[in-house]
């Protein structure tokens, strides 16, 4: 059974992502990543600090040299945290919201991710270091699909991302929307994760379709809600980019196009196109 997150505890944070990661604790939505504003993590679950842990990060130039684990006894599971600094120890009580520390921008990130929370859980009687065979996780929360016809004009970004101004969140801060997969005639699904320069991504609120669609383009095959992504390349405005992040957001939306060299600035005008096929982009 998947360990559902609460609406309350979800509204804490303004993004959420099941599948929005390269690593494996996301197959199959095993973990979420959760996204608060500001530079300190409050916390997800309620329990007892089992133990904290620095672990070493991958060497990048944007990120810290170490990441920690934080694990908490919720009673029926334990949570592992990642990317916070823990403000905690060991046999501390601690209630959903409280502050568990600063967040850490770790060298497990792509460059163009944003701080955040990482929640995986294991059955109590699993080894909660490890990471593989954690729990698929579920959201009590509806989604709401955003359809989106691969056009808008760049309001933000930085070196390797920009964020378009479409397509328009419908009631910012009182819910969660994203992207919808085209393959709904009527839009009822949600597209989750890095389209491609992640494995595979996910679909929230699924209803048994078996693809996935973006932009006029099939991009992926569902096995229940995670997506295997077909061999393709995504272009912004004819030139290849690593790709697109998908997730699910409560305040402004917008797509966001992401890659090492995109080459677009603050009200360009972008069209999204999606080609069968690599082109020998390597992302991460």
């Amino acid at each position: 059974m998947p360990v559902t997150i609460p609406r309350d505890v979800l509204f804490q944070y303004y993004r959420f992502s099941l599948y929005n990661s390269p690593f494996d604790a996301h197959d199959e939505g095993c973990a979420i990543d959760l996204y608060p504003d500001g530079e300190r993590a409050p916390s997800p679950v309620a329990g007892e600090v089992l133990d904290t842990k620095t672990v070493q990060a991958p060497p990048k130039a944007y990120a810290a040299e170490h990441d920690h684990l934080i694990l908490i006894d919720t009673g029926d599971t334990v949570a592992r945290l990642l990317h916070v600094d823990p403000a905690v120890e060991a046999g501390e009580t601690v209630a959903v919201g409280d502050d568990l520390g600063a967040l850490v921008r770790a060298g497990f990130f792509a460059p163009w991710v944003p701080n955040h929370i990482h929640l995986g859980f294991r059955d109590p009687d699993a080894n909660p270091y490890r990471a593989s065979g954690s729990l698929p996780v579920d959201v009590a929360v509806d989604v709401t699909p955003l359809s989106w016809n691969g056009t808008g004009t760049v309001v933000d970004g930085g070196e390797t991302w920009v964020r378009l101004d479409e397509p328009v969140h419908p009631a910012p801060g009182e819910s969660f929307a994203g992207i919808a997969n085209d393959v709904n005639s009527d839009g009822s699904s949600v597209l989750d994760g890095g389209l491609p320069h992640y494995s595979g991504g996910g679909l929230l609120s699924h209803d048994g379709v078996e693809a996935a669609a973006l932009a006029g383009q099939h991009v992926g095959t569902a096995d229940g809600r995670t997506v295997a992504w077909d061999d393709v390349t995504v272009l912004a405005n004819g030139e290849p980019i690593a790709g697109i992040a998908l997730f699910c957001g409560r305040k402004r939306f917008g797509a966001k196009l992401v890659g090492e060299d995109i080459d677009l600035t603050r009200g360009d005008e972008v069209w999204v196109s999606i080609e069968r096929g690599a082109t020998g982009d390597d992302a991460t």
